[in-house]
């Protein structure tokens, strides 16, 4: 809605203005762009956070109200999840990806460091999650969930229905960095033998420009949320993925399809930065096309010599572990 787009875009911009050199990571929920929501300016909503959210933040964790409901629907067995269940999905994955933080090793233990290993690149810093298995620990009535192991879990965060982006990839598509947080009782030889079944088996297609690899950091549970019933193990997947552009898309999409009418525009032109007119919007949507053309070119091997996007072969997974 605007309250929450607005209100967060104009704390994200005096955070960024006021501490220039402190990094700055969101979790940011998308509206469902696959259905049609109860705004009928969310097109435009949405477009100019994704302004805010490109040039002011470092790192933008993305989920969206699509997925999360899909997810809590499979996941809880009910039709129409409430917002108390999918805030219990984005809680839970905020904790998560904290838990290298709260619980430090010689790897990942720091924000900068956790940025630098996803984002080689400032403009392309959305990130896309995984997360397996959720359980009562952490959303309530979810299903009991037979013991895991360290293989079961990583090749479940790959899987594209366990992402919580409504993401399209299309077949150029590929990681540009994934960072796994394997949480619980899991053994570093364990890790490594996974690592390589899921580089034999292919399961993840690496940007041609850049290291192939799965990074992967080992963290003990909050001892506050172990249950009887708790998983062996648990996992986070932070990735970096060029797919996340077909979010991107939809956005614009249906803002064009709005703006071309110049539908429900008077109630912006009494807010102060559309007094002088509406070039605010026209800025904001070249801002996303140029953030999609930035993760089209991050899938040529030619990205980092600035020339334009080109086919190219993918790289192969390869094995990089940090354990505490």
């Amino acid at each position: 809605g605007g309250t929450g787009s607005g209100l967060g875009s104009y704390l994200l911009e005096n955070l960024n203005d006021r501490f220039p050199k402190k990094l700055i990571q969101t979790y940011s929920v998308f509206p469902d762009t696959q259905n049609s929501g109860d705004v009928v300016v969310q097109p435009y909503n949405s477009l100019l956070s994704m302004r805010r959210l490109t040039q002011n933040a470092d790192s933008v964790v993305v989920l969206d109200n699509g997925a999360l409901s899909r997810i809590a629907a499979d996941r809880l067995h009910v039709q129409e999840p409430s917002f108390q269940q999918t805030n219990q999905l984005v809680s839970t994955v905020m904790s998560a990806s904290t838990t290298t933080l709260r619980y430090p090793g010689y790897m990942h233990n720091d924000l900068v460091g956790i940025v630098a290993s996803l984002i080689p690149t400032p403009r392309c810093h959305f990130l896309m999650t995984s997360y397996t298995p959720f359980t009562g620990d952490n959303v309530g009535q979810a299903k009991t969930v037979r013991k895991t192991t360290v293989l079961d879990v990583m090749r479940r965060l790959l899987q594209p229905k366990n992402r919580m982006v409504s993401a399209n990839p299309g077949k150029n598509s590929c990681y540009i960095s994934i960072l796994n947080i394997i949480m619980g009782e899991a053994d570093p030889t364990d890790v490594h033998k996974s690592l390589l079944r899921i580089r034999e088996r292919r399961l993840a297609t690496f940007i041609p420009w850049g290291p192939a690899s799965i990074q992967v950091a080992l963290t003990r549970k909050s001892p506050y949320m172990q249950t009887a019933n708790s998983p062996r193990v648990s996992g986070l997947m932070l990735a970096n993925h060029t797919g996340i552009a077909t979010l991107f898309k939809r956005i614009v999409y249906q803002f064009d399809m709005l703006w071309k009418k110049k539908a429900f525009i008077e109630q912006y032109k009494r807010e102060d930065p559309f007094r002088d007119g509406l070039g605010e919007f026209d800025e904001a949507r070249q801002v996303v096309q140029d953030l999609i053309g930035e993760y089209e070119d991050a899938e040529s091997e030619n990205y980092l010599t600035g020339y334009t996007k080109t086919d190219s072969g993918k790289g192969e997974g390869a094995v990089e572990v940090g354990n505490r």
